[in-house]
């Protein structure tokens, strides 16, 4: 284990971590918040952290696997950590516990959250609460890997610990600019979503806090009612499309501008992917028709739902508790499907169901004829088998940790449909789920264990559980 590096590379993300907030404290310096001293004090101590944990670069800068996965998951806590403090040292949020409750969903993209009035908090605090979407969405590594070298030739590492799905590949041959463009993608679909709610009337302030939710796929909104507080169709529409958008795997954007569309479009992953989220919009729209004046209005909610749900954004135009059975279960299946690998989505990723449904059908034709030898294919090539084993192994450890963490929770004495939502929601870092915490609820009364929990939840299903779950392996902290 290479230690010296490690602490390198920890150093830099705090460095840049703190840099960031500075964005907020200027915030708050300019509308005269109170909040001001809290986070220009966390960042300079993170800056500063940092900069003597990274000063000296290690002779050694070998990276493998071990120090990988050992760097992201310590970086996600400490960033964790770190970020909870402006709401707590502020005393917006009193109790530590809710504030890294509050931070962890933040960064993993959650939007779980154990706030009660939302629009109580001070405006820099929101924006601060909201642009931790924004850092954690693409993966705050990738982020750290695009302004400043990490690791060398073997940075890969790290791209493979914290991005999400089976595979991860690189789109130039040096990783760092991969970085780059991925973040180019990711920062042209922030300004282009601003613009457009901007032009439909919502306040500048408010189109950069929902964007951050949207792109980052978070949902931390600025209003406790959420995007329903708006109640404008155009600003549904605008935040459906980009979360769908948003919920594609990054590459095919690449592809894209690189004009090669039929190639993108033909991506199976994509296409199960939408396909899946038409099908769920027809359905609930028909299940709902009832409960709304005309079909284009039940399919407005519907759509949304479907959206926000799927790209595990967590975004709310409707109590969709109150909608009939159906709709409801659709919707917790989508909760467990997730979007695309490559993308700021969470959830177990549409090409892992893809592989599980193709790995049970082989399984099948092999019963019948067991002789025949035939080779899974994804996207027109073959699939090798330790994808397929790996598949199969994060979905054992996916369903395990759920049923987990539910019999942990469980002890607070709530609805089994809040309780089993509850830990689907934080694994699949959608943030809303059903019963006590759904979309016009929250987390504020579950125990300071149970938040423990659950913050365990965001963090092993943001970086796909092997990550986080290794450090607690002796032979990962070996030298």
């Amino acid at each position: 284990m290479n230690f010296r590096m490690v602490v390198h590379i920890l150093g830099k993300v705090l460095c840049v971590v703190g840099l960031l907030m500075l964005l907020p404290a200027a915030l708050a310096l300019y509308y005269r918040e109170t909040c001001f001293a809290a986070l220009a004090a966390t960042a300079a101590g993170m800056i500063a952290a940092g900069l003597l944990m990274s000063w000296k670069k290690p002779e050694n800068r070998t990276l493998y696997s071990r120090e990988g996965f050992l760097i992201v998951a310590l970086a996600w806590i400490g960033i964790s950590v770190g970020g909870a403090l402006p709401f707590y040292c502020s005393g917006e949020i009193p109790r530590f516990i809710d504030a890294f409750f509050e931070a962890v969903s933040g960064f993993t993209t959650t939007g779980s959250s154990i706030l009660t009035d939302v629009e109580a908090m001070s405006k820099s605090l929101l924006f601060w609460r909201s642009f931790t979407h924004w850092i954690g969405g693409m993966g705050v590594l990738v982020f750290v890997m695009a302004i400043m070298p990490l690791g060398g030739s073997r940075s890969m590492h790290l791209l493979r610990a914290e991005s999400p799905g089976p595979e991860v590949g690189k789109l130039v041959p040096k990783m760092r600019f991969s970085a780059m463009i991925l973040y180019g993608i990711y920062f042209g679909l922030t300004v282009l979503e601003i613009v457009l709610l901007s032009l439909g009337g919502m306040p500048l302030y408010d189109s950069v806090i929902t964007t951050f939710g949207t792109v980052g796929t978070g949902g931390f909104s600025s209003r406790a009612a959420s995007i329903a507080a708006y109640d404008s169709a155009y600003v549904d529409g605008v935040v459906t499309v980009f979360m769908i958008l948003c919920g594609v795997n990054f590459n095919l954007y690449y592809l894209m501008l690189l004009g090669r569309f039929s190639q993108a479009l033909k991506s199976e992953e994509l296409r199960w992917y939408l396909g899946i989220q038409l099908a769920a919009m027809a359905i609930i729209t028909a299940n709902i028709a009832h409960l709304y004046p005309s079909i284009g209005t039940a399919f407005r909610y519907a759509s949304f739902q479907v959206a926000t749900i799927n790209s595990t954004t967590g975004f709310a135009t409707a109590d969709y508790t109150l909608w009939p059975e159906l709709s409801q279960c659709i919707l917790v299946l989508l909760m467990l499907c997730g979007s695309c690998a490559g993308s700021t989505a969470g959830g177990i990723k549409t090409v892992r169901v893809i592989l599980s449904f193709k790995s049970v059908g082989r399984e099948m034709r092999r019963m019948t004829h067991n002789r025949s030898v035939s080779a899974l294919r994804f996207e027109g090539k073959p699939v090798r088998e330790e994808t397929i084993g790996g598949v199969n192994l994060f979905l054992v450890l996916y369903t395990f940790i759920i049923c987990a963490s539910t019999l942990l929770i469980s002890i607070d004495g709530f609805d089994f449909t809040t309780t089993l939502t509850a830990s689907i929601a934080t694994i699949s870092n959608i943030g809303p789920g059903l019963g006590l915490i759904g979309p016009m609820g929250n987390f504020a009364d579950f125990s300071w264990f149970s938040k423990l929990v659950l913050s365990f939840n965001m963090l092993v299903g943001r970086l796909e559980i092997f990550p986080l779950i290794m450090i607690f392996s002796p032979s990962i902290w070996k030298r």
